[in-house]
C-alpha cells in the first residue's frame, strides 16, 4: 500500500512528501540542510539541543524539525532571522559553559559544535558565567571521558543504549548540575564498559575520546635498544584514506604501508596473516566440537569487546567461546616467540605495534593469558584515527605516496582474512576452509553470500559433507544479547556462530575515522565501507585461508599443526566471568 503524500511548502517552495516524514527530512528532499546536534537517525530523535528549530506558520514557538512529522498544507521557513537568532543564541550558550581549548582539541576541525559556531559567526563569550570544572575519567586504558566538553546531546548515551545494550551511561543530575555519568558517579572502569568506543565515534565534540598511545610509540622508535614492527588490521586500509580526503570506501593499503615504513619502524605486516592463523586454529577447533561432542555452538572470539560483554553478562556461556586468541593478540604472540627466535631478538626488545580499527583493543593487550613469550604479546594499540595523527605530526605527505607492499614473513594474507574486517566475514573465511577440510574438494565454493549484509541476524544452513552446518551472523552487541537470550532459553540449534561488537563490524569500530551526524544520517557508511572489502577480496588471487603459503610454513617450521599443544600454548587463550554490578 502506498504511503499518503503530504502536500506543504519549505521557504516557499511546494513538495509533496511520505505522511509521517519530519521537516528535517522534507527539507532535505529539496536540497535544504538543517543543522543538528543531538539527532542521529534511528537511535536519537529527541529534539533537544534546538539547533534545528524551524518556523511553521501558526504554530505559537519554533518546532525542533528532525521530530516535527509535516502535516497538509504546512509552511515552514527554516532561515528566517528569528530562527537564525535562535540557532545563534544556542549555539553561544553551548559555548557558555564548554571547554573551548580548541587548538589542544584531538576533535578541532572535526567538530560539529565548532563547524557550526564557525557558521554562525558565534561569540563564545557573549554569555559569561559559572561554569563546572569536571575531573577526566582516565580509569579505563581505552577511553577519556571530559564533561568539560560535553553539549549534552545524549547521542553517546542513545549509542550505548540502542546500538550496544550496554547502557552504562546516562544523564546524572539536573538543571545546571546536569552531566553524562555512569550510575553512582562510578568511573568507566567500575561499571560493565566494554571499550566498543561506538559513544566516540557519535560525539560530536572532544568530550569522549580514545586514550592516545602516540608518544609511547614514537619513543619506543627512538629507543635504539627496541626492535618496532607494525601492523594493521583489515578495516584499517578502508577507513584511513578518509582522513586524508578519499571518498568513503576507499582502499588505501599501499599507500598506508609506505606511511607506516616512513615512520621508522623496522617491518611493517599485515594483521590479515594472523586473521588467516585464526581460521586455521579457529575451524579446527570447530570440527573437533563437531566430531568429539564439545560444546556448540561454538562462537567466534575475535572481537574484544563482545568477549568483555558476554563475560559480563553472559559468563555461563563462556564455555562456547572459541579459545583462540583474536588476530590482533595471535600477532604479538608470534611475533614475540616464531619471529623473535628466528630474527634472534630478545622478545622484551621486541616492540609491537597494532593499528587497529577498535578501541576495545587497548583493553584487551592489557588482558592476562596474553603473553606468549613472558612478556605481552601486543605492547602499542593505535585506532585508525591515532595512525593519521601520527602520520600528520610527522610530517609525511600521505597523497603523495607511491604504493608500498608488507614486509616478510607476515604480509600475506589472502581474501579471507580481509574479509574479518566486516560482518561476516569470518563466517565466510572459516567456511571457506572448513567446506574444503570437510568435502575434499578445492574447487568447492568461495562465496558465502547468505552470510554478508547489514541485517540484524543473518542465518544459513549449509550441507557439508552430508551434515546440515547451521550457522548465524549478528553485529552490534543489542542483536548478540537477542541470540544469546534465545540460546538460553533453549531455541536455536545453531553449530558456529560469528558474533562482532560493532554494528557493520570493524569497519565501522570505535577507531574508524568520525564521520559527522549529517554524513551518518544521509549516507550508508557501512555500506560503502564493506563494498570495499568485497571488491578487494574478488581481485585477490589467494582467497582461502588454509592456502597462505606463509602460515603454511609457520606451521611447518613451528607450531606442527593446528590446534597442536604448541599452537594452544601460544594461540590459544581463557576467559572468565566478570562482575555486572
Amino acid at each position: 500500500m502506498e504511503a499518503k503524500m503530504i502536500n506543504l511548502k519549505v521557504n516557499g517552495m511546494p513538495i509533496s512528501v511520505p505522511e509521517g516524514t519530519t521537516v528535517l527530512d522534507a527539507a532535505k528532499s529539496i536540497g535544504i540542510k538543517i543543522p543538528t546536534l543531538c539527532y542521529l537517525r534511528d537511535i536519537n530523535a529527541i529534539g533537544a539541543c534546538r539547533i534545528c528549530v524551524v518556523e511553521v506558520k501558526g504554530a505559537r514557538s519554533l518546532v525542533a524539525s528532525c521530530v516535527f512529522p509535516v502535516s497538509e498544507g504546512m509552511e515552514v521557513v527554516t532561515n528566517s532571522n528569528k530562527v537564525l537568532d535562535s540557532r545563534k543564541t544556542t549555539l553561544e550558550l553551548l559555548l557558555s559553559d564548554h571547554d573551548k581549548n580548541c587548538l589542544g582539541c584531538v576533535r578541532s576541525q572535526s567538530c560539529e559544535l565548532q563547524e557550526l559556531s564557525n557558521e554562525y559567526n558565534c561569540n563564545p563569550q557573549r554569555f559569561s558565567g559559572k561554569a563546572i570544572d569536571y575531573p577526566l575519567d582516565l580509569s579505563t586504558p581505552y577511553l577519556i571521558r571530559d564533561n568539560n566538553k560535553c553539549i549534552l546531546c545524549r547521542r553517546c548515551i542513545a549509542a550505548c543504549d540502542k546500538y550496544q545494550s550496554v547502557s552504562v551511561i546516562g544523564a546524572n543530575a539536573r538543571g545546571f548540575d546536569t552531566h553524562i555519568g555512569c550510575a553512582f558517579e562510578r568511573d568507566l572502569a567500575d561499571v560493565p564498559c566494554v571499550g566498543c568506543g561506538q559513544c566516540i565515534n557519535v560525539c560530536p565534540t572532544g568530550a569522549l575520546r580514545e586514550k592516545e598511545e602516540i608518544d609511547d610509540v614514537l619513543a619506543a622508535i627512538a629507543d635504539p635498544k627496541k626492535y618496532v614492527i607494525a601492523a594493521t588490521a583489515p578495516a584499517v586500509r578502508i577507513g584511513l584514506g578518509e582522513e586524508f580526503g578519499s571518498p568513503v570506501g576507499s582502499n588505501v593499503e599501499g599507500k598506508m604501508v609506505a606511511a607506516i615504513r616512513r615512520l621508522g619502524v623496522k617491518q611493517v605486516f599485515d594483521v590479515d596473516f594472523t586473521a588467516d592463523l585464526t581460521i586455521l586454529e579457529e575451524g579446527t577447533e570447530f570440527l573437533g566440537r563437531v566430531q568429539n561432542g564439545g560444546v556448540l555452538p561454538m562462537i567466534t572470539s575475535c572481537s574484544p569487546a563482545w568477549i568483555k560483554f558476554i563475560e559480563h553478562n553472559f559468563p555461563d556461556q563462556i564455555p562456547n567461546l572459541s579459545t583462540c586468541k583474536s588476530p590482533q593478540q595471535m600477532y604479538g604472540a608470534i611475533a614475540k616467540t616464531y619471529f623473535a627466535e628466528k630474527m634472534g631478538i630478545d622478545p622484551k626488545d621486541m616492540y609491537v605495534v597494532s593499528i587497529m580499527p577498535c578501541t576495545a583493543k587497548k583493553f584487551e593487550k592489557t588482558r592476562g593469558n596474553q603473553s606468549a613469550a613472558g612478556v605481552p604479546d601486543i605492547d602499542a594499540v593505535l585506532t585508525t584515527r591515532e595512525l593519521a595523527r601520527l602520520i600528520k605530526r610527522q610530517g609525511i605527505l600521505f597523497n603523495d605516496l607511491p604504493e608500498e607492499k608488507f614486509d616478510a614473513p607476515f604480509g600475506i594474507g589472502s581474501g579471507a582474512g580481509l574479509l574479518f574486517g566486516v560482518t561476516g566475514g569470518v563466517m565466510e573465511a572459516a567456511l571457506r576452509t572448513v567446506v574444503e577440510v570437510l568435502t575434499g574438494n578445492e574447487a568447492g565454493p568461495v562465496d558465502f553470500t547468505e552470510v554478508r549484509g547489514m541485517e540484524d541476524i543473518k542465518e544459513a544452513t549449509y550441507n557439508v559433507a552430508g551434515m546440515d552446518v547451521k550457522v548465524a551472523v549478528t553485529s552490534g552487541l543489542a542483536n548478540a544479547r537477542k541470540i544469546m537470550e534465545s540460546i538460553k532459553r533453549g531455541e536455536c540449534d545453531y553449530h558456529f556462530i560469528e558474533i562482532m561488537s560493532c554494528p557493520g563490524g570493524c569497519i565501522n569500530g570505535g577507531g574508524q575515522p568520525i564521520k559527522t551526524a549529517y554524513e551518518r544520517n544521509n549516507t550508508d557508511i557501512k555500506a560503502k565501507r564493506a563494498t570495499a572489502v568485497y571488491d578487494t577480496d574478488k581481485k585477490m588471487p589467494l582467497r582461502k585461508s588454509h592456502n597462505n603459503p606463509a602460515v603454511k610454513q609457520l606451521y611447518k617450521e613451528f607450531l606442527g599443526e593446528p590446534n597442536s599443544h604448541k599452537a594452544h600454548k601460544i594461540l590459544h587463550t581463557k576467559y572468565g566471568a566478570r562482575k555486572n554490578y
